[in-house]
């Protein structure tokens, strides 16, 4: 419980609207990073060693559209945040890594207190 807590915890020094936009990219990051480790590790071996392409259709789809919206929301954090310049490029590169959004949001939660 302790690790979901540090997860969505308020950044000292944002306002609350800057606080809440963060929660929602780390949240969308966590089902993101999850969807892909579910794709790689489940989806993609039932496909290609036992014949069984359903799950790529739909866990696919899913990260599919949860990497849209990641990047979308990514998008919008910067533009409310006053984020380090490293923060958009690495949150990118991060959505095509496996455990990449997972790393991204306790780096940058790391950066944004250290700033304050």
């Amino acid at each position: 419980m302790s690790q979901v807590q540090s997860t969505t915890e308020q950044i000292p020094g944002l306002g609350k609207e800057q606080n809440t936009a963060l929660k929602n990219l780390t949240i969308i990051g966590y089902l993101e990073g999850t969807s892909f480790l579910l794709l790689l590790g489940i989806a993609m071996p039932l496909k290609y060693m036992m014949g069984i392409p359903e799950g790529v259709k739909y866990i696919g789809m899913a990260h599919g559209i949860l990497f849209i919206a990641y990047i979308l929301m990514l998008m919008v954090v910067v533009n409310k945040i006053k984020m380090p310049i490293w923060a958009m490029p690495a949150g990118v590169l991060g959505s095509f890594l496996p455990f990449g959004p997972f790393i991204f949001d306790h780096l940058l939660k790391k950066s944004l207190k250290k700033k304050v």
